[in-house]
């Protein structure tokens, strides 16, 4: 696409049957003025100070009457300048001292090619509207480009015309530049979460704990159902470090919850809300006491089984289900009777359904999570099976080691083969 002139573009070369009739002559004879000769160059013809050549017509333009200035400065409307009168008139809106005879030209060549720029761009947005306006509105408008008589109320609509068209064309302006602006945005934030969750996802991948959690938090005030659960576990994950004081891992943990709790809220079909507000409710029971956690219980079960009817393949959560399960199965017995207190029917489960569920994340997704690993051997141990409990212990040992939680695990499954 071609630039228009003036923005680098090529500037597009004026038609020659575009010419303008001209005002009489001056009747006036020009007042005398005293000059300098000009004091030739070596090997220059000399020429008058005063008088120039016309310049010859070119082919098929029509020549202009006497008193015109021929040339480049005569074409109109595609030049505008100072050799036609309404090349003056116009000239008068953006410089009034201008528009006053044969030194109008002289003045245009001393400013340069910038005014030249900012009066056609002026004068395209008022004459634009003017041309379409009513016919009395155009002749009045005309008769004083061309330097006809016009009243002290003509002038004046002029001025408020000018004034108005102006006004109005910024306010135009303004309004379409927002709404560029405005639509570069949207496009630049839709760009903007997508590159974010693809680093977050390279870092979680990576165990870079810390720096996803520093890139995430910064978008803590999202609307992004995407972002604030990944911002959820990015917190848990932080909290869960060896490294993070107890004040700083309960604030996370509060904090986990609370990205959760919102990234649920906007969007309550997103399966890893669920999840990632499950496990977060879990977290908090731990300082909100047993009662708590048991009343909350139910809960979260519910979560996770809504994560799995959105996602049957999430082996994650079909793991979690197995820990809920697992939990309430080694529940001792002062435990169970507060939830007998708490529920006509209490939340109960068995180890055997416990190793279902984990069974059924490892054919999800298998070798997915050190801890489901872990698991399976600890349910085996706890169902007196030796034999497969060693078997998976020791692929919990051999798992390599990409998190904090994945060295705990490697040191809990070798304390439990140690002690077989």
């Amino acid at each position: 696409m071609s630039s228009p002139a003036g923005h680098g573009g090529p500037r597009a070369r004026p038609d020659p049957t575009l010419t303008c009739s001209a005002a009489p002559p001056d009747p006036r004879p020009a007042a005398a003025t005293p000059t300098q000769p000009d004091t030739p160059r070596p090997g220059a013809q000399a020429q008058s100070p005063r008088a120039r050549p016309p310049s010859p017509p070119r082919p098929g333009q029509r020549p202009l009457g006497p008193g015109v200035a021929q040339g480049p400065a005569a074409q109109c409307p595609a030049r505008g300048t100072a050799g036609c009168p309404a090349g003056r008139a116009a000239l008068a809106l953006v410089c009034p001292e201008a528009g006053q005879g044969r030194g109008a030209e002289r003045l245009l060549r001393r400013r340069g090619a910038v005014l030249v720029a900012a009066m056609a761009a002026l004068m395209a947005a008022l004459a634009r509207p003017f041309r379409r306006g009513p016919a009395g509105l155009g002749t009045a408008l005309r008769r004083e480009a061309m330097g006809g008589p016009c009243g002290r109320g003509t002038q004046v609509l002029r001025k408020s015309l000018q004034r108005g068209v102006v006004l109005s064309t910024g306010s135009f302006l303004v309004y379409e530049a927002h709404k560029l602006i405005s639509g570069f945005a949207e496009v630049h934030a839709s760009f903007k979460v997508e590159d974010v969750i693809e680093q977050a996802d390279y870092l979680y991948g990576s165990g870079e704990t810390e720096k996803l959690y520093r890139l995430l938090v910064q978008h803590k005030n999202s609307d992004d159902a995407e972002l604030l659960w990944r911002l959820a576990r990015s917190s848990r994950d932080l909290a869960q470090l060896g490294s993070t004081s107890a004040e700083e891992k309960k604030k996370l943990t509060y904090d986990s919850l609370e990205y959760a709790k919102k990234a649920l809220e906007k969007n309550e079909s997103n399966f890893a809300a669920h999840k990632w507000y499950g496990i977060c409710l879990s977290d908090v029971g731990d300082y909100e006491g047993i009662k708590t956690k048991i009343g909350n219980a139910i809960i979260i079960k519910e979560h996770f089984q809504r994560a799995v009817e959105l996602n049957p393949k999430d082996a994650t959560t079909i793991h979690l289900i197995g820990i809920w399960c697992y939990s309430f199965a080694e529940m001792p017995w002062y435990q169970r009777k507060i939830a007998a207190t708490l529920f006509a029917t209490p939340p109960t489960s068995t180890f055997q359904e416990a190793l279902r569920y984990f069974h059924m994340a490892e054919e999800a997704d298998p070798n997915f999570y050190s801890k489901n690993l872990l698991f399976l051997g600890k349910t085996y141990l706890k169902l007196n099976n030796k034999k497969m409990a060693l078997l998976w212990l020791s692929k919990a040992k051999e798992y390599p080691a990409q998190t904090e939680e994945d060295k705990q695990v490697q040191k809990e499954a070798l304390e439990l083969l140690n002690s077989i």
